[in-house]
């Protein structure tokens, strides 16, 4: 009985961390792409949009090669992981545009902003 309980406030704590995730993730968005040169997107749905796809292909990556692919997560691994999915966002959210110094200089602030602003963001 006590496995089945655990797994359900798992399950819970799961479903309330992607939704902090998500909203963490959006605002980081904002945030870097006013800072970041080369990083922009335009509209409260295209923040929404792709802090669900970072999200998503953040999770998909950590569950298909194990890496932390938050900005500073594995060093200079995660940190070109984070770019490279920042990058290719871009191709699946409309009003995203990033170049590849964009993508960068986008996962070195996300990376900053990840650490002074709490939750978890990629």
């Amino acid at each position: 009985m006590a496995d089945e309980e655990r797994r359900r406030e798992d399950t819970r704590s799961g479903a309330g961390s992607i939704i902090v995730r998500l909203i963490v993730t959006a605002i980081i968005l904002a945030i870097a792409s006013f800072l970041t040169p080369g990083f922009s997107i335009v509209g409260l749905w295209s923040y929404i949009i792709a802090a669900v796809v970072i999200t998503l292909i953040d999770w998909g990556v950590e569950r298909a090669m194990g890496v932390d692919a938050s900005p500073f997560g594995k060093g200079i691994k995660g940190f070109l992981i984070a770019a490279v999915i920042i990058y290719i966002t871009q191709f699946i959210v409309p009003n995203m545009r990033v170049s590849m110094i964009g993508a960068l200089l986008a996962a070195l602030a996300i990376g900053i902003l990840d650490a002074v602003i709490p939750g978890r963001s990629m």
